[in-house]
């Protein structure tokens, strides 16, 4: 169940991704929701006292995961190769499609392909014990916060195509407040992005944390 939707869930883009219960990992899901309900994104995002860094990393990466493709299930019939042919953010930002593994060469593609794409491939990789291990003595691998980083930029850019592309639709929905508590929460947590990651979504970005400060 998502942090910030409860049973409201019930539509996704891909299947979402569980925690096993009885980990550590699952422990630290439910603290990290208990503190999101008391309503204070910065402190919720904060690494609990004595927890491991990457552990809380995982944790959190699997929620946006979770929460991303919940938002995007919701307009997936907005969301065409016919609306849009591309994936971009606004007129400036066009997103191209790599993995550097099965297509290593940037490929354009539309923005239900593209998100497609890429929710599949960081699936792919969640469900990867030796990339995100969630039992208990397997060690994270020495590469896992770059990792994590990458599908965190990328994850960005899906938010960034919601509200360029579907935000009419997401208000006619009535989910623009999940929306943008959903993006905000996302922000406080991304320090790992490079700001110009953020461009395309800068101005909301400003807007949305500016009272946090």
């Amino acid at each position: 169940m998502s942090f910030l939707f409860g049973s409201r869930a019930s539509k996704t883009f891909k299947p979402k991704k569980h925690i096993p219960e009885g980990t550590h990992q699952y422990d630290l899901m439910k603290h990290a929701a208990a503190t999101l309900g008391s309503g204070n994104l910065r402190s919720a995002v904060m690494l609990p006292e004595g927890e491991d860094l990457n552990e809380w990393v995982a944790v959190n990466t699997v929620d946006f995961f979770n929460q991303i493709n919940m938002l995007y299930g919701t307009i997936t019939e907005m969301c065409t190769d016919e609306s849009c042919p591309v994936m971009s953010a606004g007129p400036k930002y066009e997103y191209h499609w790599a993995d550097g593994q099965t297509v290593k060469k940037p490929i354009k593609c539309s923005a239900p392909k593209y998100i497609d794409y890429l929710m599949t491939w960081v699936q792919d990789q969640l469900d990867d014990e030796t990339l995100f291990p969630s039992k208990i003595g397997v060690p994270f691998p020495r590469n896992f916060q770059s990792n994590a980083k990458t599908i965190l930029k990328r994850l960005f850019r899906v938010y960034a195509h919601i509200y360029h592309q579907h935000f009419s639709e997401v208000v006619q929905l009535g989910e623009e407040a999940h929306l943008n508590t959903s993006f905000k929460h996302f922000i406080f947590f991304v320090q790992l992005i490079e700001r110009k990651e953020l461009a395309p979504l800068q101005e909301l970005i400003d807007k949305l944390t500016a009272k946090d400060r």
